[in-house]
């Protein structure tokens, strides 16, 4: 079996396959109830291991544990060798979320599966005002009078609303549905399990 530790180095560069790690759960008492004792089963399988791929490096290490440490055999082997998602589970570690779309307001951007969507400076306000009035319904004439100023040029009306909305929807690609049709009123957004809302660190003006 092929130790690899990964360095901070190796997440900067791409990444392939070098080998792997198998745990085996079984004690000696039960390998002697198999007819057999762990030297020799750890043996058999580098055997077979090097009968399958001859170029292959192994390596094996046996889990020390207490007699009296509880739980499945397998699960005792993973920690006791200190396996990452073992160790994790049993400090209660939660795996961090990593976001799918991120709507940051500081900077005025949302990114998408870690890419910068290209929205124009209205998508991003469009969406903002939504976001900002989420689980709201909003309707088509408010976010004219809200995102256009009066005198301003191209002032869209209902109809031109929608046109803005289907290209923000666009550019928000399988996760257009986080912007919502409420048939015969307007639009609205819902809090979404994939969505991060990053706020401005101090309260800005065209947080509505």
């Amino acid at each position: 079996m092929t130790q690899h530790n990964e360095t901070p180095e190796d997440f900067s560069e791409a990444r392939q396959p070098r080998g792997f790690a198998l745990y085996v759960g079984i004690d000696e008492a039960k390998a002697a109830a198999n007819g057999i004792d762990l030297p020799r089963l750890v043996e058999a399988l580098k055997t077979l291991a090097t009968q399958l791929a001859p170029d292959a490096e192994t390596y094996a290490a046996v889990a020390l544990a207490p007699e009296s440490t509880a739980g499945r055999d397998v699960d005792v082997v993973r920690l006791a060798l200190h396996e990452p998602a073992a160790v994790a589970r049993v400090r209660g570690d939660k795996p961090k979320r990593v976001a799918a779309v991120v709507v940051d307001f500081s900077r005025k951007r949302v990114v998408i599966d870690g890419e910068q969507a290209a929205l124009t400076y209205k998508e991003f306000e469009l969406l903002q005002y939504l976001v900002v009035n989420k689980n709201e319904t909003v309707s088509r004439n408010e976010l004219i009078t809200s995102l256009w100023v009066a005198g301003e040029e191209d002032i869209p009306n209902d109809r031109t609303i929608d046109v803005h909305v289907r290209r923000l929807r666009s550019k928000l690609g399988r996760f257009e549905d986080i912007v919502r049709t409420v048939r015969g009123i307007g639009y609205r957004f819902d809090t979404h399990a994939d969505v991060l809302i990053l706020h401005a660190s101090a309260p800005s003006p065209d947080l509505f």
